[in-house]
Order: structure tokens, then sequence, then C-alpha cells
């Protein structure tokens, strides 16, 4: 991965809606170069997806919450991880080492939603909240290591 992969990859994550001649010209690079280092980038797996950040509380989820789910009371690991990827009002989920084994995020409309949330939970674990009063860094572009020391 060279600087020009970089700058791509930091052009996107700005704007992933950018089309391949806006990113040519910023890049000053032809089309067909850019395309070349999207679908490569995408091979490699680097580019993983390309999605919308939509704002919670736009759509009506005023509560985002993380979850630490502890002292698990469950057999598989793996038919929980199921069920969780199932539940609309988590929107990520991430296993953890250390005394937390679980850490989630949801966004729900209000406390009873939240509650009901709660309830779904219990039966796995011990559950802590910790409601998001705000965000001061809610998204970050990020490069490989290498280019934050350049």
């Amino acid at each position: 991965m060279d600087q020009i992969d970089i700058c791509l990859l930091k052009l996107l994550q700005e704007n992933a809606r950018m089309t391949i001649s806006e990113l040519s010209k910023q890049l000053s690079l032809s089309r067909p170069s850019i395309t070349e280092r999207l679908n490569r980038l995408q091979e490699q797996g680097i580019i993983d997806g390309f999605s919308a950040r939509i704002c919670p509380k736009k759509i009506g989820r005023d509560v985002v919450v993380y979850i630490q789910l502890s002292e698990i009371k469950i057999l598989s690991y793996i038919d929980f991880e199921e069920w969780i990827k199932n539940d609309p009002d988590i929107v990520e989920c991430h296993r953890l080492t250390g005394a937390v084994s679980y850490l989630l995020k949801a966004a729900v409309t209000g406390m009873d939603h939240l509650s009901s949330l709660i309830d779904r939970l219990t039966p796995y674990g011990n559950v802590n909240t910790s409601i998001v009063l705000s965000s001061p860094v809610s998204f970050r572009c990020i490069t490989p290591h290498s280019a934050l020391q350049e």
C-alpha cells in the first residue's frame, strides 16, 4: 500500500459516495487507475464494504447505550452470537478478553425499550449499561499506522 492508496482510503472514509471521476481529480490519477486500486483494496479485504452512517436520533432511536455482558451463563458462545446477530437493537457486538465477555452497542427508542433489551440479555449473564450522553468522536478515518507517523 502506497501513499496514494492511503489518500484514497481517507477520501472514501470521508465520503464513500465519491465517484471514480471525483477520486480521479482529487488524486490526479486516471479513472482506470483509481478503479484498479479500488478493486485491489477490495480483493485484499482492506476495503470491507461501503455503507451509510445513520444518525440514530433522526430515526427515532434516541438512546444509544453500551452494554457490558460478563459472567456469561451460556453453554455455547456460537449460539449466543447467532442470537445477538438477529437482535435489531444491537448495532455492534464485540467479544472481549478480561472480566467483560461482550461489549454491545445498542440504539433504542427510550427507557422502556432499553428495559426490554436488558430483560432479553439478563438470562445470558450480568448486564452493565452505560448510556451515551454525547459523542465528541463518533467516527474517525483510520489509515495504516505508518501513515500516522509521516
